[in-house]
């Protein structure tokens, strides 16, 4: 089974965005995910500020900026 990994921060509406399509993504395939924000880690924030909100699988970055639902949901179920 996949993990799915947001980051991003509060008040991005990108995030939101994000948020929405990978929580419904991860609700129909019933797929974890977590949701960690870049003004809570250094590291994160260093690694990723300028691509948030950022799509993680399994630790390893698979989208930024905006979250495709086909290319995502794609990838869960390849």
């Amino acid at each position: 089974m996949h993990r799915i990994t947001l980051i991003g921060k509060p008040g991005c509406h990108l995030c939101d965005d994000a948020r929405e399509v990978i929580a419904r993504v991860a609700g129909e395939l019933d797929m974890p995910w977590e949701e960690l924000s870049i003004e809570t880690s250094e590291e994160l924030r260093e690694k990723y500020w300028e691509m948030i909100p950022v799509t993680l699988i399994d630790g390893v970055q698979h989208d930024f900026w905006r979250v495709d639902e086909g290319r995502l949901r794609a990838a869960l179920t390849a």
